[in-house]
């Protein structure tokens, strides 16, 4: 069994087409939220964290029992928060100009994050989850410290309804929702 390192998890997103234009603010609807791109290139975050599935449960005690009934709840999936490195240059290849029009969006703009698994040489990928729909609730502006020299990064979190997985006769190609 070949192990994965967390450097080889990585995530896109792009502006979910099947909730584009539903949100409507004072009246209007906003026009669709940028998208992640370096050129015409994918952008990759360098961080991925969340979304974890948990059930609430209720334990009754029925009178006399030393063992509680156990009662089940749906699943939820907890946010997803994003991280990148953050560069304010004006160029083509800056993040920049996107960040600073993302900030209206946030709690209006739905994404579709893909979460890949590549290979050790970063080249071959399989879609692990995709989460459609995903509700931009956080952008975490880039930090600064004037003692330090490590790289400022910037940090998107979504609100999640619900995770799809690839099939195993298709691994990649297609996802069937879980």
């Amino acid at each position: 069994m070949a192990k994965v390192s967390q450097r080889q998890v990585l995530a896109q997103i792009n502006p979910s087409a099947t909730a584009a234009g539903t949100t409507t603010i004072g009246g209007t609807t906003p026009a669709a939220p940028p998208e992640f791109k370096i050129g015409n290139e994918t952008f990759y975050f360098a961080q991925v964290s969340g979304g974890e599935i948990t059930a609430s449960v209720e334990k009754i005690y029925e009178g006399g029992k030393s063992r509680p009934t156990v009662l089940c709840a749906p699943s939820e999936i907890g946010d997803i928060t994003l991280t990148a490195h953050y560069d304010d240059s004006e160029s083509a290849g800056s993040l920049a100009p996107t960040i600073r029009t993302l900030r209206q969006y946030v709690g209006t703009a739905f994404y579709d994050i893909t979460v890949q698994t590549f290979n050790c040489g970063l080249t071959n990928k399989q879609n692990d989850r995709v989460y459609k729909n995903a509700l931009l609730v956080g952008l975490t502006e880039p930090d600064g410290d004037s003692s330090s020299g490590a790289p400022s990064t910037f940090a998107l979190t979504f609100s999640i309804s619900d995770v799809s997985v690839p099939t195993t006769a298709t691994a990649g190609a297609t996802e069937a929702s879980a």
